[in-house]
């Protein structure tokens, strides 16, 4: 479910014009998070870390209401939920995309991530879902990055945000990734960004 934003009294009046009218809407931010106890729950219960981590991303996202906006025909909506739109890799090197719908419940989350998961590395094609009520996701888990930049079509006018995970590492006993998050000027700032980070590692730091 969605809603249309009366543009005229919504906080953002200003900037979602502002913001809208450039040709990179887009602006970005490289952060490190801690994953020690997120990775050893995932490995305690025998679970993917990559989906754990995604699920409280998606979770997080929810909190955040930026995060839900979207841009639909030059205009604003809300959405009540956003879901995930993923890379998986493939034995053969290549990757496909996978749409992970969110579950509040991890058990139900890992359970419809699975089957789509399987499915998308025994085939061979590059569809992504339509839907725009999602979170592009993808990881690098080969590098331990400091920054990143995307391929995008300019063109299609994008408004999901782009969220990367990095190369996990380890420093004085803890383990460490880095993340990045490319959002859409129009839609949200650099504060909003910030909630969501702080909310993430919550939830990870919980595990």
């Amino acid at each position: 479910m969605k809603q249309k934003i009366d543009v005229e009294s919504w906080v953002r009046k200003a900037h979602f014009p502002f913001f809208s009218a450039f040709e990179e809407p887009y602006f970005g931010l490289c952060v490190r998070v801690d994953c020690t106890a997120a990775y050893d729950f995932a490995k305690r219960n025998g679970i993917s870390f990559y989906l754990y981590y995604v699920h409280c991303s998606l979770a997080a996202a929810q909190t955040v209401e930026n995060f839900r906006y979207r841009i639909e025909a030059g205009a604003p909506y809300l959405y009540d939920q956003v879901d995930g739109g993923s890379t998986i890799a493939r034995a053969n090197g290549t990757f496909g995309f996978a749409h992970l719908l969110y579950r509040e419940r991890l058990e139900d989350f890992l359970e419809d991530a699975a089957r789509v998961v399987e499915l998308v590395r025994e085939s061979d094609d590059l569809v992504r879902t339509v839907a725009v009520n999602i979170i592009r996701y993808s990881a690098v888990p080969w590098v331990d990055f400091t920054s990143l930049s995307h391929a995008r079509l300019l063109s299609a006018g994008d408004s999901c945000p782009f969220i990367s995970f990095g190369k996990m590492v380890e420093s004085g006993g803890r383990r460490s990734m880095a993340m990045s998050i490319h959002a859409h000027h129009a839609l949200m700032d650099g504060l909003h960004v910030g909630q969501y980070v702080d909310r993430f590692q919550q939830l990870m730091d919980r595990s």
